[in-house]
């Protein structure tokens, strides 16, 4: 006699489940480097970012019209999936993360610079650390942000009550 149960699996969002998901953090781990790189690697590191963003929203669109097949409304639910999903992670992965780890090194470069004797590559290296320490405190604050502004502002222009799965 078998006991065991199948759990209906759900489907897994490559975007969401899986390493993919870290090319979302590309440009704070860029910006955490900044004083050790050239400004080309950090651009890089947002481009890796930005196409991770992009990536996601076209593959939301393509979920919506699937999911609405040919139903009335379809194009104007694809494009809200789109938009959605492209603003929220464009906020919430790249812009307002990337500015906060931007200036989160720049102060600690300063301060490490007018409180400390240690040379200029030992307060680079401490930089870069205290970046990439800080990310992991930032991400889940920024996503209720983000949600709680969308919330109070784009998702009432489209009038949807969901937010980006």
């Amino acid at each position: 006699m078998d006991t065991t149960e199948e759990k209906p699996s759900k489907a897994v969002d490559i975007y969401r489940d899986t390493w993919v998901r870290f090319l979302g953090y590309a440009n704070e781990v860029g910006e955490a480097f900044r004083a050790l790189v050239p400004v080309s690697l950090v651009w890089g590191s947002y481009a890796v970012a930005t196409a991770y963003v992009t990536a996601d929203a076209v593959d939301k669109g393509k979920k919506a019209a699937v999911a609405h097949g040919d139903n009335p409304g379809k194009t104007t639910r694809v494009a809200v999936a789109v938009v959605d999903t492209f603003v929220w992670q464009a906020l919430a992965s790249v812009i307002i993360p990337g500015f906060t780890i931007n200036r989160v090194c720049a102060a600690s470069l300063y301060l490490l610079g007018r409180t400390t004797k240690w040379p200029l590559p030992v307060r680079k290296w401490t930089t870069t650390a205290i970046g990439l320490s800080t990310i992991p405190f930032i991400i889940t604050p920024i996503d209720r942000s983000v949600d709680f502004l969308l919330d109070s502002s784009l998702r009432k222009v489209y009038n949807e009550g969901e937010k980006h799965e």
